[in-house]
C-alpha cells in the first residue's frame, strides 16, 4: 500500500479511565485491567514521543484487549469508544515506523467503525473527523494498490466528504486542504465521474502554485497536472 501518512498519537479523553468503573456490566477483574491498560498506553505514549517504537507497540498491544473489552461491554460509551480509537491510531502510527504495513492496514481497518461513532457523536470535533478521512485515504490507497477499485471508491468518496467539511469549516488551513487533495487524488483513480478529476487537477494547481501541496501530495499532484 501507499505510505502512511505521518501519524502521532493523538491524547487520549482524559475521562476515559474514570468512565470504566461506572460501566455495570464490567467485573472488578475487568476494571482493573482497564485501568492498567491506561497506564500502558501511557507508557506507549512516551515512548513513542521519545522515538521507542517498538517499545511504544508493545504498550499499545498490551493495552488493547481490555480497551476492547471495555466498549464491548458498553458500547454506548462514547469516551471509551474514543479512547479505543486513539489507541488503535497511535498503535499504527508505531506499527508504520516499524514498517509492519499489513498491521497498520488492520488496525486502520479495526480503528474506521469506531471513529464513525466518535465522529458522529461529536460532530464539530474536526480534529477526530480528519483522522478519520486519512484512514479512510489510507485503505483506499491500500486497496488502488491493489487494483480493487471498487473497493476503494467508497472509502475515497466518504473521505472527501469528511475533508470538505473540514475545509468548509477552514478554508485556510493547508492539513484540511491537503486531506481533501489526497482523497481526490485517490477518487480520480476509481471514480467514474469525470467531475472528481477534473476537482483534482484543479485544486492540484493551485496547492502547486501556492506551495501549500504537502510532501505526500506533491508527487501525485504534479503527475495529474504534467508539471515538476
Amino acid at each position: 500500500m501507499a505510505s502512511p501518512l505521518a501519524l502521532t498519537a493523538p491524547a487520549i479523553a482524559q475521562d476515559a479511565a474514570a468512565a470504566a468503573p461506572a460501566a455495570t456490566p464490567m467485573t472488578p477483574e475487568q476494571v482493573a485491567a482497564f485501568n492498567q491498560a491506561v497506564t500502558d498506553f501511557t507508557a506507549g505514549q512516551q515512548a513513542q514521543q521519545s522515538g521507542d517504537n517498538a517499545g511504544a507497540a508493545a504498550k499499545y498491544d498490551a493495552a488493547l484487549p481490555a480497551i476492547r473489552a471495555a466498549v464491548q461491554a458498553q458500547p454506548a460509551n462514547i469516551d471509551n469508544v474514543n479512547f479505543l480509537a486513539n489507541a488503535l491510531y497511535a498503535n499504527a502510527a508505531a506499527k508504520s515506523a516499524l514498517n509492519k504495513p499489513d498491521e497498520v492496514v488492520a488496525l486502520f481497518e479495526e480503528s474506521a467503525p469506531h471513529w464513525r461513532k466518535v465522529v458522529e457523536a461529536k460532530p464539530a470535533d474536526a480534529a477526530s473527523r480528519n483522522i478519520l478521512a486519512g484512514i479512510l485515504v489510507q485503505l483506499g490507497n491500500g486497496k488502488l494498490s491493489k487494483q480493487d477499485k471498487a473497493g476503494a471508491d467508497p472509502l475515497y468518496a466518504e473521505a472527501i466528504t469528511l475533508a470538505r467539511k473540514s475545509v468548509a469549516e477552514n478554508a485556510a488551513d493547508p492539513a484540511a486542504n491537503n486531506l481533501l487533495l489526497s482523497g481526490l487524488i485517490g477518487a480520480s483513480q476509481t471514480s467514474t465521474d469525470a467531475k472528481v478529476k477534473e476537482e483534482a487537477v484543479a485544486m492540484s494547481k493551485k496547492m502547486l502554485a501556492d506551495g501549500s501541496v504537502d510532501a505526500v501530495n506533491k508527487p501525485s499532484a504534479q503527475a495529474l497536472t504534467g508539471t515538476k
